[in-house]
C-alpha cells in the first residue's frame, strides 16, 4: 500500500474514533434517564447499570435489547406523546447506544460524566410523609401454593389526607407477585360507588374489600398524580393489602410490605378516583391460539380518564381499549399488541381522556392457550378466572377524575 494511502486510512480511523459516542458524554446520560431507576442495587432489575465498569460487560446485550425495542420495556404502539410515562427511546437515543457498542464501547473522558442520579433508598417517590407497614412479617414457604393474603393496616389518621404520591414497597420482592391496596372507611361495609356501571357483572358484593387505592406488580408501582389532583384517604380508615405471594422454590422468605405516601400541600381541584373492572365469566378453550374476552364500563357522569392498567396472567398476549362516545363515534385509546405478564404498565395519558356521560370504555383482551405459547402452564386444559398464575384474569385498573366539583369535605394536605 502506498504511503499516502496508509496515512489517509490511519487518519480516517482516528477521525472515526473521535466522532463515535462515548460512555461518559453520550451513553451515561441515557442510562441514568431511562434505565437506572430499575437497574440499581436493591431494585427489580437483575444488574446495576450505574457505572462504566457495570455497563461494559453487558454492552452487546444492551445493544441487542435496545435494537429490538424490548428495553426499556414498553408494549403499546400508540404514537409517541400519547402517554406521559412512555419509556421508549427515540431513534437518536437508540442509534447513539448502538454506535457506541459498535465502536468498542469507549469510556470517554470521566470529566464528561453527568452527576450520578440520587435515589431515596427503597422509595421511588422520595422520602414519604407517612409509611404504613404490616404489623408483623409473613413467611412465604419455599414451595407450594400460597393463597391470597389479606393484611390490615390501620392508618390512624385523625383527619382526612390528600395523597399526591403513593407507593407500595414489598419487603421481599422476590416472592411478592403483586399487591392491591384497598381503603376501607370506618363504619362503611361497602366501597364508595364508582362513576360507571359495568356491562358484565362484578363478583357478588363488588370487587375487593374497599376502595382501590394503589397497586404494585412487575413493571408498575409508584404513582404520582398531576398537580391539582390527589387521592383522598379518609380519617380513621384502614388499609387492606391483598398480597399474592409466589414461593421461589429455594427457601422460606419473610416479607413485611409497606405503603408510603407523600401528602399534597393543599386540597386538590379534582379528586383522583382509582377503581377496576373485569370479566370474571371468562373461559379459554384448551389449545385455542387466540381467544378474545371483552368487557366494558359505561360512565354515568362526565369524567376524564387519566390512566389504564391492563392485567392478565401467562396466557394474555394483547389488549385493545376503545372509547365509544354518546354520538356513536369510536376511538382506540390504548392498543397493547404485545402484552407481557412479566412487565405490566399503568399507561398514564399525557392528556386525560374526556369521557362524557354515557361514554363506554370497551376492553378486549386476547389470550393464547395453545402449545405455541411457551409460557403456557398447560395447553390441554380449559382455563377460567382464578387468582393463581396458572389460572387467568381479565382485569383493568383505571384512574379518573369527575368533572363536576367535588362535594366532599376538604381534606388536609401536608403535615
Amino acid at each position: 500500500m502506498p504511503h499516502g494511502i496508509a496515512a489517509v486510512f490511519i487518519l480516517s480511523v482516528a477521525a472515526a474514533a473521535q466522532t463515535s459516542p462515548t460512555y461518559s458524554k453520550d451513553v451515561a446520560p441515557l442510562l441514568y434517564k431511562n434505565c437506572a431507576n430499575c437497574h440499581r442495587p436493591g431494585d427489580i432489575a437483575p444488574m446495576s447499570l450505574l457505572t462504566y465498569d457495570q455497563v461494559r460487560p453487558w454492552a452487546k446485550s444492551i445493544r441487542e435489547r435496545v435494537s429490538l425495542g424490548t428495553m426499556p420495556p414498553w408494549h403499546s404502539d400508540a404514537p409517541r406523546g400519547t402517554f406521559s410515562n412512555d419509556r421508549r427511546l427515540t431513534d437518536t437515543e437508540r442509534s447513539t447506544i448502538v454506535k457506541w457498542v459498535d465502536a468498542g464501547s469507549p469510556p470517554g473522558n470521566p470529566k464528561d460524566l453527568p452527576a450520578m442520579p440520587k435515589f431515596t433508598e427503597g422509595w421511588e417517590i422520595g422520602k414519604p410523609d407517612a409509611v404504613l407497614s404490616m404489623d408483623k412479617p409473613f413467611v412465604v414457604p419455599a414451595t407450594g401454593t400460597v393463597d391470597y393474603q389479606y393484611m390490615m393496616i390501620p392508618t390512624n389518621f385523625t383527619e382526612d389526607k390528600w395523597v399526591q404520591s403513593i407507593e407500595v414497597r414489598p419487603g421481599a420482592r422476590q416472592v411478592v407477585h403483586h399487591v392491591l391496596v384497598f381503603m376501607k372507611e370506618p363504619g362503611n361495609t361497602r366501597p364508595r360507588r364508582d362513576s360507571f356501571s359495568q356491562a358484565i357483572p362484578k363478583f357478588p358484593g363488588g370487587f375487593g374489600p374497599g376502595t382501590l387505592l394503589a397497586t404494585t406488580a412487575p413493571g408498575t408501582n409508584a404513582m404520582t398524580f398531576e398537580p391539582g389532583t390527589s387521592v383522598k384517604v379518609t380519617a380513621g380508615s384502614t388499609l387492606i393489602l391483598q398480597i399474592h405471594y409466589t414461593a421461589n422454590g429455594k427457601e422460606a422468605v419473610s416479607d413485611q410490605t409497606s405503603v408510603g405516601m407523600i401528602f399534597a400541600k393543599e386540597p386538590p381541584q379534582k379528586e383522583m378516583r382509582t377503581s377496576a373492572f373485569m370479566n370474571p365469566l371468562m373461559m379459554l378453550p384448551a389449545g385455542a391460539p387466540d381467544t378474545a374476552i371483552p368487557t366494558a364500563v359505561v360512565f354515568d357522569q362526565d369524567v376524564h380518564i387519566t390512566a389504564i392498567f391492563p392485567h392478565t396472567h401467562l396466557r394474555g398476549k394483547a389488549w385493545e381499549y376503545s372509547l365509544v362516545y354518546p354520538d356513536g363515534r369510536k376511538e382506540v385509546v390504548l392498543p397493547v399488541p404485545t402484552y407481557d405478564f412479566n412487565w405490566q404498565t399503568y399507561y398514564i395519558f399525557a392528556k386525560p381522556l374526556a369521557a362524557p356521560k354515557g361514554s363506554r370504555l370497551e376492553a378486549v383482551a386476547h389470550y393464547d392457550n395453545s402449545v405455541n405459547n411457551k409460557s403456557n402452564p398447560d395447553a390441554t386444559k380449559s382455563v377460567h378466572w382464578g387468582e393463581q398464575t396458572w389460572q387467568e384474569m381479565q382485569y383493568t385498573g383505571i384512574n379518573y377524575t369527575i368533572d363536576s366539583p367535588s362535594q366532599s369535605a376538604p381534606a388536609t394536605g401536608g403535615q
